[in-house]
């Protein structure tokens, strides 16, 4: 089949509009790529012709223009046109635009539609409230209790935007928005919301109305000057990719942004097909939306596609024509900087028609390319006509040569007035001058004293735990063990025990919250191994950080010797280590290991042999998710955009991360008096896989466990886990524990002593099940009524 051959009309006269220029001008499919109005640069590209006496806000000359030339697709570069429609223009016409339509561009258009619609999809941004009326938004500045963007919910040029450095400044701007119309009509609706702490990533992203396939994220550089200062502009530099873009970051990033954004847009009959510009501030509490941008972003397009390898007429058609899942989209290895030059007094006032020279390039500079944007040829020489005058990008294997090449390439070019930052990519550079120090052990990351002083202060702690057998001193080579002094006059069983926290430690240090954590690992442990039927008789800690924190240390300490108190259980010894840049600042690991015993007389839980059809499931309740599915407890939290400091949606009276650190509950007491009494026949602990994967391990091949779900109330946490995040009941089942922490194996006969027992000892006791014949092939268990957990 022979492929189509392109005319393409590209509306606009920036420096992105030169980028697709040249990139749309490399395919072998295109014949003629027209600019409407174009600047002194794209007229230069290969194939390419300006026709400056088009307007891009002038649409149906611009439909006029098209039919004439045979324009077969049509490529929007500015926002303004795509909002006010002229997609709809083309496409009517039975011309290809690559654009959204003006339903979806409203995602740009009206910051306030974009909020409204995050919060539908609970798609993860900051907190917020849009105002039409000055006076409710001013007595919210007044009431509001952390710092705030805000934001003009109009078209303003990428300058609607203010960051206040006090309440006085935020009142003042959004006067200036609302009353003094600064930003004219943009002002008339204002969104207030919270001013997030991190790193930007722009993402530009091609869609299809169904898929979503993105370049790799770029940082750009907003404020006018050096070091962030000054007020904002159109973006004065950028580079990708970015060291902080990982990959675990852009999955999270496309599974719970950009592919919930193209699904709610499909769901609300307003699919995007086109490029989708999504603003993410990267944020200690993971990604959240600072705004969408429904075209190309300048100067992201400068810098990312010459690193873009393909065809990008290929991948337009195959947005516009709806077969994108069949069409790569891959950068090549290296880094590209892009460094914008611009007229004095931008992005205030400034003067036009500077003349501007351009001296030949460096040799060796091939992959350097000069992209105009506030230019003219219209008579004699190259003059500047705009604020951002013109950019300079450099592609290089790595980002220290790409930034050399480009402000070579920059200190070629020069008008009056000429301004740019020095410091693009100073986020990516930072780091600390070389020292001309002797070495040590401490400038090497690993501070001695640090750890001796841990030790004192932890001392009296771990004493506390001692036990018979164990005095629980710390600081020799190594913790002992007399089983004899224990009780154990005859030779026991030992069961052991390794576990660790998982991510649940990700939202204790979030929260900077460390004095229960340590709780889990000890539960963990332990739990593990009175399963077995056996009691706890020691533990050892391993805690893994960048740099040793000394209280933080302590904090986490605290929880392990609690937690060893409620398990009657010695800390004997542990181990600290300082491992610098092999984990990320601030964060720490942290795994343990217990010893238990079970008398040489009693025998190993389970007692498989003994299990017959209707033995009784007794559960006891959970504290919470304990310590398992915190990975996808956090990618919930992330996109629902809440705030592990906001107050909990299922429990009002804590907050979101305060809640979720309840720690794992320990049963090893009062299990050990049924157990003791030879009234368990098996025990679960309900950790990673839930009921459905714990249960069976407690079982014989011949006998499966029925539960039932309408036996006890799901707490709140899972019901709202279940909701926000839109997983399925057995999936919530696989995952969590849905508040039954154990589960215990008894006769019928003896369901009713052990739960006496058990009660007596505070815990609560729900009769979940039997046992019941397994099935050739069939599941080791099964729970019934599931559905129950859909009300």
């Amino acid at each position: 089949m022979e492929e189509e051959t392109l005319r393409i009309l590209i509306v606009g006269n920036g420096g992105r509009e030169h980028a697709l220029a040249w990139k749309l001008s490399q395919s072998s499919r295109v014949e003629k790529l027209y600019v409407a109005p174009g600047n002194g640069g794209t007229g230069k590209v290969p194939k390419t012709l300006n026709v400056p006496y088009l307007r891009p806000e002038n649409h149906l000359d611009l439909l006029v223009f098209a039919r004439e030339s045979q324009v077969n697709l049509v490529v929007v570069g500015p926002e303004a046109p795509l909002v006010a429609g002229i997609e709809q223009v083309f496409t009517s016409a039975g011309i290809r635009c690559f654009g959204p339509t003006k339903m979806a561009a409203r995602m740009e258009g009206s910051k306030t539609f974009a909020k409204d619609f995050m919060a539908r999809h609970k798609i993860p941004t900051a907190r917020y409230r849009n105002f039409s009326d000055f006076n409710e938004a001013s007595q919210h500045l007044d009431q509001v209790q952390y710092d705030v963007v805000l934001k003009a919910t109009g078209l303003a040029a990428g300058k609607g935007v203010i960051i206040p450095a006090s309440k006085q400044e935020a009142q003042n701007a959004l006067k200036e928005m609302m009353v003094d119309k600064r930003f004219g009509s943009a002002g008339n609706e204002v969104v207030i919301e919270e001013y997030l702490i991190g790193q930007e990533l722009s993402f530009l992203s091609f869609v299809d109305g169904y898929t979503v396939k993105s370049l790799v994220p770029a940082q750009d550089h907003k404020p006018i000057y050096d070091n962030d200062q000054g007020p904002n502009t159109g973006g004065m530099g950028c580079y990708a990719p970015t060291p902080i873009a990982s990959d675990t970051l852009m999955r999270e990033v496309h599974q719970t942004i950009l592919q919930p954004t193209v699904d709610g847009m499909r769901m609300e009959r307003m699919p995007f097909r086109g490029l989708l510009f999504t603003g993410i501030m990267v944020t200690k509490d993971g990604p959240r939306v600072l705004e969408y941008n429904t075209r190309f972003g300048d100067p992201e397009t400068q810098t990312l596609l010459p690193l873009m390898e393909g065809d990008l007429v290929e991948v337009m058609l195959a947005c516009t024509d709806g077969y994108l899942d069949t069409v790569d989209v891959k950068c090549k290895p290296g880094s590209s900087v892009t460094v914008v030059a611009a007229a004095a007094g931008y992005p205030g006032s400034y003067k036009n028609g500077e003349t501007i020279s351009i001296d030949p390039e460096p040799s060796g500079e091939e992959a350097t390319h000069i992209f105009h944007a506030g230019t003219s040829l219209a008579s004699g020489p190259l003059k500047t006509s705009g604020g951002r005058v013109i950019a300079v990008t450099a592609v290089a294997p790595d980002l220290k040569n790409a930034l050399s090449k480009a402000y070579t390439t920059m200190s070629t070019i020069r008008f009056e007035g000429m301004h740019y930052r020095k410091d693009i990519a100073h986020r990516a550079l930072a780091s600390a001058p070389p020292s001309t120090e002797s070495c040590n052990y401490a400038s090497a990351g690993v501070s001695i004293d640090a750890g001796n002083d841990l030790i004192n202060r932890i001392r009296p702690l771990v004493a506390s735990t001692a036990r018979p057998g164990a005095d629980s001193s710390i600081g020799g080579f190594g913790g002992t063990f007399d089983l004899a002094a224990a009780g154990y006059s005859q030779s026991p069983i030992l069961v052991s025990g390794v576990d660790g926290v998982g991510t649940k430690l990700r939202i204790a240090q979030r929260m900077n919250k460390h004095d229960t954590i340590g709780i889990d690992l000890v539960a963990m442990c332990v739990n593990d191994i009175v399963a077995c039927g056996a009691e706890p008789l020691y533990m050892e800690d391993t805690f893994n950080t960048d740099r040793l924190d000394v209280d933080v240390a302590v904090e986490v300490v605290r929880g392990v010797v609690n937690g060893c108190r409620q398990a009657n259980c010695a800390l004997t010894g542990g181990e600290t280590a300082e491992i610098g840049d092999m984990l990320k600042e601030g964060t720490y690991t942290l795994e343990g290991a217990t010893t238990g015993a079970i008398p040489r007389h009693r025998n190993v839980l389970p007692r498989k042999d003994e299990m017959v059809e209707n033995d009784v499931l007794l559960g006891l309740r959970s504290s919470g998710c304990h310590s398992n599915g915190f990975s996808l407890v956090q990618q919930i939290v992330s996109r629902s955009g809440l705030d592990y400091t906001a107050p909990a949606p299922w429990d009002p009276s804590s907050t979101v991360g305060a809640s979720l650190l309840t720690p794992t509950k320990i049963y090893v007491k009062p299990l050990l008096r049924v157990i003791a009494n030879d009234l368990v026949k098996g025990v679960a602990h309900i950790t990673g896989g839930g009921i459905p994967e714990n249960v069976p391990r407690a079982l014989p091949a011949h006998l499966a466990a029925e539960v039932g779900a309408k036996a006890w109330d799901v707490p709140p946490v899972f019901r709202w886990l279940k909701e926000a995040g839109n997983v399925s009941k057995e999936e919530m089942a696989r995952v969590f524990n849905m508040g039954i922490g154990m589960v215990l194996v008894v006769a019928e006969k003896d369901a009713g002593p052990v739960t006496r027992t058990l009660e007596e000892d505070g815990e609560e006791v729900v009769r979940i099940g039997k046992l019941v014949k397994r099935e050739a092939h069939g599941e080791g268990c099964v729970i019934k009524d599931l559905a129950i957990w859909d009300s």
